[in-house]
């Protein structure tokens, strides 16, 4: 199928990762996939949730907000919903599963997503590019020595979906409201999902149709990755 902008199926939209973009924050990271545009900073506090106090660990907590201006049509309103509650999660739980939360004692970093432009695949730039931030965030804190012993791994995600009965990779908002099936995928850099999240919007998919979707995804993550390594530079310590 012909797709809107002229990419094949299997392609992603243009991404462009900004680091530092933030001077008021430590760790700080705009990502664009396309026209979606996220905007993600890191920053740690001295203090840990209750039910973590006096257990010497860690934590990290992450936060989504569309901005009122994010969307074409209707302004979004400020404040937490359902949605963004879910997305929120997400992320936290991703980033957590290649943070070692027991090495840097009872401090909590702070992740905040804002997306300044939504066209499509919000949650899986968010992920990608809050990476960034928090590498940065944990650099400033204790010094690039310390990436090795408080990160595990990278970590990327994109979407995946079916459109007209063709699987698409990193579907934009007009792809995305047509699709039969809608999928994200979260994945460390050494090749283990952390999350796979996939419906049937309109139609059920069949093992086919979901290796297909799976291969084109992994091979997006895989260039997700190099995209990852070029913007860190020195910053990098993954393989």
């Amino acid at each position: 199928m012909a797709r809107n902008d002229g990419r094949i199926a299997s392609e992603m939209r243009p991404v462009v990762i900004e680091r530092n973009c933030l001077w008021t924050c430590p760790g700080s990271c705009q990502i664009k996939f396309g026209r979606t545009r996220v905007l993600t900073t890191a920053r740690f506090a001295d203090s840990v949730p209750p039910f973590l106090e006096g257990k010497g660990s860690g934590w990290l907590t992450a936060e989504y907000a569309m901005m009122p201006g994010s969307t074409p049509k209707n302004r979004k309103s400020r404040g937490s919903d359902g949605r963004s509650t879910e997305i929120q999660r997400l992320i936290g739980r991703s980033l957590r599963a290649v943070v070692d939360l027991t090495k840097f004692g009872p401090m909590t970093l702070q992740v905040d997503t804002d997306v300044i432009e939504a066209d499509g695949g919000t949650r899986t730039a968010a992920i990608t590019g809050a990476f960034i931030a928090v590498i940065d965030a944990v650099a400033a804190q204790f010094g690039a020595e310390a990436i090795d012993k408080i990160m595990t791994d990278s970590i990327a995600a994109i979407s995946v979906g079916v459109v007209d009965g063709i699987a698409l990779a990193d579907l934009d908002y007009s792809e995305d409201v047509r699709a039969e099936v809608d999928f994200n995928l979260v994945r460390l850099g050494r090749n283990g999902f952390v999350e796979v999240q996939g419906t049937g919007e309109k139609n059920s998919f069949d093992r086919s149709a979901l290796n297909q979707m799976l291969d084109i995804g992994e091979s997006c993550l895989n260039d997700l990755k190099l995209k990852q390594k070029q913007a860190l530079g020195d910053l990098w310590r993954f393989d």
